[in-house]
C-alpha cells in the first residue's frame, strides 16, 4: 500500500532523448527538498497523453512506494508537452505545474528574452544557485550540450548551446560514409591510431576541450572564476577529462524542479 502523500512531489524532466523521474519529499525539514527516488526512460515522440500516463505508471513502479501530492513537468519537446501534463495532471490530487510562463522562479534574468530560455535550464540555474551558491556555470550534457551562466550577483546571465557527443558523433557517420558509429569513451592518446579512435579523440576530448575553453571564456567575461557544476550524460567520465575543477550533481535538473515546485505550491 502507497504511504501518504504528504508534501511529496513528482519531478518529470522531459528531454529530447531521455525523460528523467524524480520523488522528492518536500517536508523534510530542511530548505531542499529530499529525493526519495529517480528513474529514467527513453523519451518516446510523439507521445499521446495515455501513452505518457503508461510510461509515468512504469516509472512509478520504479520509485519509492510513496503516493505524490504533486507534480512538476519540464518539457523541452514542445509536441508533447501537453501529453504530458494530462498525464502528470492524473497522477496527482492537485494541479500540475509545468514550467514556464507564469511560474515564479526567484531568477533575475539577464536574457533578451526570458521566454527562449528552456524549461530544463531554468531548473538547473534554480538548483545550481541554491546549492553552489554564485557565480557557478552548470554544463549540462545531452543531446545538446548547454553551459548556464549565474553571475557573482546571482542572475542568470545567459550561456551557450552546442551538439552533445552523441549528436556530434552521429552527425560525423551520417555525414561521411566511411565512418562508423563510435562508443562515446576517451581514447588512450589524443593521437588516434585508427579511425575508431581518431573519432573518439575529436568527439570526446574534443568536447573535454571546448568546455575548457568556454570555462576559460566565461571567467574571463565574469571577471571571476566560478564555480562548475557538471549534469547530465556521463558527467562523471566527462569531469576526469577537463582541467577545471568540477561538481558532478547527475540530479541538479530533478532537484530544481523540486525547488521550484515547493516555491509555487505555497
Amino acid at each position: 500500500m502507497a504511504k501518504a502523500r504528504g508534501r511529496r512531489v513528482l519531478a518529470v524532466d522531459v528531454g529530447n532523448t531521455v525523460t528523467r523521474f524524480g520523488l522528492f519529499d518536500a517536508a523534510s525539514g530542511s530548505d531542499e527538498p529530499e529525493l526519495l527516488g529517480s528513474c529514467e526512460l527513453t523519451t518516446l515522440a510523439p507521445v499521446t497523453a495515455d501513452e505518457a500516463r503508461v510510461r509515468l505508471s512504469q516509472a512509478l513502479t520504479l520509485l519509492p512506494d510513496v503516493e505524490p501530492a504533486g507534480a512538476i513537468l519540464s518539457c523541452v519537446v514542445p509536441s508533447v508537452t501537453d501529453a504530458w501534463r494530462r498525464a502528470c495532471a492524473a497522477a496527482v490530487p492537485s494541479r500540475a505545474l509545468v514550467v514556464g510562463p507564469g511560474l515564479r522562479t526567484g531568477l533575475r534574468m539577464r536574457y533578451d528574452d526570458p521566454g527562449e530560455v528552456g524549461p530544463d535550464r531554468v531548473a538547473d540555474v534554480v538548483a545550481a544557485r541554491h546549492r553552489y551558491g554564485a557565480p557557478v556555470v552548470v554544463v549540462d550534457l545531452g543531446t545538446t550540450t548547454n553551459l548556464e551562466v549565474i553571475d557573482a550577483d546571482g542572475a542568470f546571465a545567459g550561456g551557450v548551446i552546442a551538439p552533445g557527443m552523441a549528436l556530434g558523433a552521429h552527425a560525423l557517420a551520417e555525414a561521411a560514409a566511411r565512418l562508423p558509429e563510435v562508443e562515446l569513451r576517451a581514447p588512450a592518446g589524443v593521437i588516434g591510431r585508427n579511425t575508431r579512435a581518431a573519432m573518439q579523440s575529436g568527439v570526446v576530448l574534443g568536447e573535454a576541450a571546448r568546455i575548457d575553453g568556454l570555462l576559460d571564456g566565461v571567467a574571463a567575461e565574469l571577471g571571476c572564476a566560478p564555480t562548475v557544476v557538471l549534469t547530465g550524460d556521463d558527467a562523471a567520465g566527462v569531469a576526469c577529462l577537463i582541467a577545471h575543477d568540477a561538481e558532478v550533481d547527475d540530479t541538479l535538473t530533478l532537484r530544481g524542479l523540486a525547488l521550484l515546485w515547493a516555491a509555487n505550491a505555497r
